[in-house]
């Protein structure tokens, strides 16, 4: 008995990463070690780290339903969007300009690489179309080596008719996408005293969904010590229910009375950030009932819908 628990102990994931016998995180459903935890994989667990606005790409690809923000490459102005019309990793409009989408179907293991080789795809191309990835990209620019390190001016959409852009007529067919594409975004709000904070109006529920940028064992010790000290409340009511991990980074989820808002957050979620910085610099060690949060917050795993 004790063999096989510490050969499930090697097996399993701890701290945000990946244990051999785990799905792959590149969703293609095979076991990480006989994927991208291959010798020859190529799974980046932080894909956009050392970019100014790591945290807000993370959110439109994982849970802004729609959002653009541009993007400056060279002398050019690209416009990045959470999600294109299809799916699509990227398009050329009818006047040239180039989107490039956040949430699509294709991932071989480095988002940032994957992202780097459409739109160097796009920028190439004259004639208007979508552009993507049949096969793997292999080594080349990534989207650290494409883009002017900024911060994104992320601008949330009540739903999609962006899409519209240079188009003047509206088909039938486009009118039925966009139609079915409204119906499923949830009205979403960036907050504007913190950075990648997001506010979301989920039906039954209210959420608060942050993007951390801390290390996640420090991260999580931090937020262990306001929680056993009853300090981890954003707003009247809330509640801090778990977090998930996305290219290796920690995103804290609270769940909020229907009827908070995201006005009302703004003031709360700027104080709780103080409180946060003064855990994280905190070195002591934890408590038995810190320890006990710290264990309850790890296993907590939220998954969006």
């Amino acid at each position: 008995m004790a063999k096989k628990s510490r050969t499930k102990a090697r097996d399993r994931a701890t701290d945000g990463a990946v244990g051999p016998r785990e799905p792959c995180p590149c969703g293609s459903g095979k076991r990480y070690k006989a994927c991208h935890g291959s010798a020859g994989g190529a799974f980046v667990a932080r894909p956009f780290a050392g970019l100014v606005a790591e945290r807000d790409l993370v959110a439109l690809r994982e849970l802004v339903p729609s959002a653009t923000a541009p993007l400056t490459v060279e002398d050019r102005t690209v416009l990045l969007g959470s999600l294109l019309p299809g799916g699509a990793p990227a398009m050329v409009r009818d006047s040239g300009e180039v989107w490039l989408g956040m949430q699509v179907r294709h991932s071989f293991g480095d988002p940032s690489r994957d992202l780097g080789a459409v739109l160097e795809k796009a920028l190439a191309i004259d004639e208007p179309g979508v552009v993507g990835l049949v096969d793997p990209p292999g080594p080349g620019a990534r989207l650290q080596d494409l883009v002017v390190d900024e911060p994104l001016e992320v601008t949330v959409h009540p739903g999609f008719d962006w899409w519209l852009g240079d188009v003047a007529d509206r088909d039938p067919e486009l009118a039925d996408a966009l139609e079915q594409a409204n119906g499923a975004v949830a009205p979403t709000v960036r907050l504007a005293t913190v950075e990648a904070a997001y506010w979301v109006d989920a039906g039954s529920k209210e959420h608060l969904r942050w993007v951390l940028p801390q290390d996640e064992r420090q991260l999580l010790d931090a937020l262990a010590r306001l929680h056993a000290a009853s300090e981890d409340s954003i707003a009247d009511g809330s509640k801090l229910v778990g977090m998930f991990r996305a290219h290796g980074l920690l995103t804290p989820v609270w769940d909020l009375p229907t009827g908070t808002g995201a006005a009302a957050l703004e003031a709360p979620v700027a104080a709780f950030q103080g409180k946060l910085d003064a855990a994280l610099v905190d070195v002591t060690d934890l408590t038995a009932e810190e320890r006990a949060a710290r264990t309850m917050l790890a296993n907590h795993q939220v998954t969006l819908r």
